[in-house]
């Protein structure tokens, strides 16, 4: 078979890899284990170009570990709870049951013909009952264990969608799916207890040193640890009120004290008072991200109280609600200091409250207008009348002089604090996992008995009116208390789709097991070496499996050993392409498939000769229908093609540009290898004296891509293929030993072109499949130059070059030197000044 046909060679060698098992995992204690493992994937419908070099990637990976005598395991599931389903579903008037399956198919047959070494035996979606029946049984060991616990709450409500919000799910106030304004709402919901892990979950990051920098960081800050004051001033009125601080060292300039809309003492008010009532209720208007309160227009109420200055009880200070003041952070209640705050400035200014500057730069000093003055904690600056006797130091200092002064007073002291609050994990929505607990009259909430468990989601419920429908299912809801029998309701709440993806990797060591995973398998196969996913799960997702991992082996399901369970993590870049749009009557853009445009010099054109804007690459995006679909690639090119591509085009980290010519070109080049071998199978040219050569540079190939793929390096180890492509093209080495290097380039290629490489394999007489045989090791010996190139120098410039013995003497290579045409046509039948000779790197020839 003389001509590539990706066709022909694919479904081949996916059907022996089938029949040999090659990738199916097992425990093996003969052999080093290895866990790559990629985020697994939301069952949208359709895979796209982002899917297969994230996939790529890991299969790379895996592969190269197989011909590495590594036992490996590389599974896939589903990600397939939420709620896309519902909307789905209630667009649609089907089920999101249905709808979720039958993307999941689609997908998978979408999948499978990229070759990757997945073990399919081991797929599970995390809306399978098998699956979350096992979750419920965890949040039961929680439970028991009071990792998980139940409170009211202030919370993100979306009223259109009428269910809970994350803070990561409100975009500038609107929820992410339906863009209603939204609501907080005080409910009642269950939670995580992983702000007990907060000091735990910052100092173990120092360990995690095959992480990239930018996610530790993104941990760091998001579980925020920070040393404050925590005191007290007390009401004109009577009682106090509590704040917390992280610049104590500010004390003197405050303006007013600011207590949240949802703070004990604005409940108090809103009860009595219906002006009260009505300015909070508008304040609880709007998300309760940091991000969402730091947009919105400040809004306050004077409450009338006073408290007085800690340090001068003649000085009194009004007591207002304020909206950009959350209550789960700190003690829910600041004193406002404007000329050091950006949001205290803004608020004062517009309610006309002081603004008193302590401190100035010593370098700059500016009066405070509309920007606050915020001195980074390393500067010097000078303090005004600042009451430990500090004069000039840098923030810090006065920060910790501060708080030694309150405690040394009593009227403080110092706390550190962490930004990390406890995970929500309540969601009113059908499409998820149940709650497993029972709320009786008689008994109270009580935990479902693990015999029962998986309660089942219902599937006779209907969409056609918002909320939940589990709320309004009778037969489901109501049941009878597994400790009393007496009649009793279900939890209607089911848990938070982060839960679903926060321990998946420990369910694959065990998939069909009948507990939550099986500590034999879990002390085997765990930890993940290799997690391979998008920098948008740096934070929630990475961060709730590491409680999670925590948590599960407090409860006997994971070893000590897996409390951080991905050893190294990878986070890849996005696929882009161009967008191509035209303009509709009002001038607003409308969007074109790549394949419904031409392109011809450097220009789109559409089939209808209308000429196309080009915007420059973008995310793949289907709203800008941007999207190359992989099986169309597959189809014209073959999955090798695609797998080629992906990986050789950028460093991993970063975006790759999806073109039409980049595939064709990639297409050509497999091509072109397979022609080579083609060739050299049916060669009988005797053995030459380049055979040495191609062998020393098979030996530099095996070592440069071998470091490639061990540093991630995909497309430089791609780089290096080429470079031995060509070399074995152009060689006049004799059959055999072409064939050896084609053979080489076979099992150098296969991680990343599999198909194509069995192939070349098999035709130049490699015995069983290339995937089998060991991984080729690299000569030392034969990566040593035993010559070396000598640029030569005349007058400080070059001229020339000569190739030596790396050990030649210095008087011989001087020889050859002044022997060049170069150096002659320099000398013109004179002799040289001076001649220097730097053995193994250059001569300068002084005329």
């Amino acid at each position: 078979m003389t001509r590539y046909s990706a066709a022909e060679i694919e479904a081949r060698w996916q059907d022996a890899w089938d029949k040999a098992g090659v990738f199916r995992a097992a425990r093996d204690k003969s052999k080093p284990k290895y866990y790559v493992l990629e985020m697994f994937p939301y069952p949208s419908g359709r895979i796209h170009m982002g899917h297969v070099r994230n996939y790529a990637m890991g299969d790379v990976i895996a592969r190269y570990k197989i011909s590495n005598g590594f036992n490996v395991l590389h599974p896939m599931g589903w990600d397939a709870f939420g709620m896309p389903a519902e909307n789905a579903a209630m667009a649609s008037g089907g089920h999101p049951k249905d709808w979720t399956y039958g993307n999941i198919k689609d997908m998978r047959e979408q999948m499978k013909p990229l070759g990757l070494s997945i073990d399919w035996r081991r797929e599970f979606a995390t809306c399978d009952p098998e699956y979350y029946g096992q979750q419920q049984a965890l949040f039961l060991d929680f439970l028991d264990k009071g990792l998980v616990y139940r409170k009211e709450a202030v919370v993100n409500w979306d009223p259109v969608d009428m269910t809970v919000l994350a803070n990561e799910q409100v975009i500038d106030g609107k929820g992410w799916r339906s863009g209603a304004d939204v609501e907080r709402r005080e409910l009642t919901q269950w939670f995580f207890k992983i702000s007990d892990f907060s000091g735990e979950l910052l100092d173990a990051l120092e360990g995690l040193e095959n992480w990239p920098a930018k996610v530790r960081v993104m941990q760091e800050n998001w579980i925020g640890k920070s040393r404050g004051l925590q005191f007290s001033f007390d009401r004109v009125d009577g009682g106090q009120i509590e704040v917390y601080t992280t610049r104590p060292d500010t004390l003197m300039g405050a303006s007013f004290i600011g207590i949240s809309p949802d703070h004990p003492l604005a409940r108090e008010l809103e009860a009595k008072d219906e002006g009260v009532a009505r300015a909070v209720a508008g304040m609880r208007k709007g998300g309760t991200t940091e991000e969402a309160i730091e947009k919105a227009e400040k809004l306050g109420h004077d409450t009338g109280l006073k408290v007085r200055h800690p340090l001068n009880p003649d000085w009194e200070l009004p007591v207002w609600i304020a909206n950009f003041i959350l209550m789960d952070y700190g003690t829910g209640a600041i004193f406002g200091v404007p000329a050091h705050d950006q949001r205290d400035l803004d608020f004062c200014r517009k309610y006309d409250l002081p603004v008193i500057d302590t401190f100035f730069a010593l370098d700059d000093p500016k009066p405070v207008e509309n920007d606050a003055f915020v001195p980074p904690k390393s500067e010097k600056v000078k303090w005004v009348d600042h009451f430990t006797g500090i004069d000039v130091a840098t923030g810090q200092e006065a920060i910790d002089a501060t708080i030694d002064f309150a405690e040394a007073h009593g009227w403080g002291k110092g706390v550190t604090k962490y930004r990390l609050r406890d995970w929500g994990l309540s969601r009113q929505r059908y499409w998820g996992c149940p709650i497993p607990v029972v709320h009786c009259d008689a008994c109270g909430v009580v935990p479902e008995k693990k015999e029962n468990l998986p309660i089942r989601l219902p599937d006779d419920v209907s969409f056609d009116v918002p909320g939940n429908p589990l709320d309004r299912h009778p037969t489901w809801r109501d049941c009878a208390c597994p400790a009393c029998g007496k009649p009793a309701r279900r939890e209607t709440d089911t848990m938070d789709t982060f839960v679903d993806s926060s321990w998946y990797f420990a369910r694959f060591t065990a998939p069909r097991a009948e507990t939550p995973t099986v500590m034999e398998e879990t002390e085997y196969w765990m930890n993940v070496d290799q997690y391979i996913g998008g920098i948008e799960h740096a934070i929630l997702h990475l961060l709730y499996s590491r409680f999670f991992a925590r948590a599960m082996h407090i409860c006997g399901h994971l070893p000590e050993s897996a409390k951080e369970p991905f050893d190294a993590l990878f986070t890849q870049g996005m696929v882009t392409h161009a967008i191509y749009q035209t303009r509709d009557a009002n001038g607003r853009p409308v969007y074109h498939y790549p394949e419904e445009v031409e392109l011809r010099d450097g220009k789109a054109f559409l089939k209808d000769g209308r000429e196309a804007e080009v915007v420059p690459s973008a995310k793949m995006s289907k709203s800008k229908m941007n999207v190359v679909d992989p099986l169309n690639i597959i189809s014209n090119f073959g999955a090798d093609t695609a797998r080629w591509f992906v990986l050789s085009d950028s460093p991993p980290e970063r975006d790759v540009e999806w073109t039409a010519s980049g595939a064709e070109a990639a297409y050509k080049h497999l091509s072109r290898v397979w022609r080579i071998a083609a060739e050299a199978a049916s060669s009988d040219a005797p053995a030459s004296g380049e055979d040495d050569a191609l062998i020393r540079e098979m030996h530099k190939a095996i070592h440069d891509v071998t470091m490639g793929i061990e540093s991630f390096g995909f497309n430089a180890a791609i780089a290096r293929l080429y470079a031995f492509t060509n070399a074995i093209q152009k060689s006049r080495a004799g059959a055999e030993a072409k064939r050896a290097a084609l053979r080489v380039l076979a099992q150098l290629m296969s991680p990343m072109t599999p198909h194509l490489s069995e192939g070349i394999w098999e035709m130049l007489g490699g015995e069983g499949l290339v995937i089998n045989a060991p991984w080729p090791k690299a000569n030392e010996a034969m990566l040593v130059e035993d010559s070396v190139t000598m640029p030569i120098q005349i007058n400080g410039k070059r001229r020339a070059e000569i190739n030596v013995p790396r050990d030649m003497d210095k008087t011989q290579v001087e020889k050859l030197a002044l022997a060049t045409d170069a150096v002659q046509r320099a000398l013109d039948g004179g002799n040289p000044k001076k001649v220097i000779v730097v053995p193994g790197r250059i001569v300068n020839v002084v005329v």
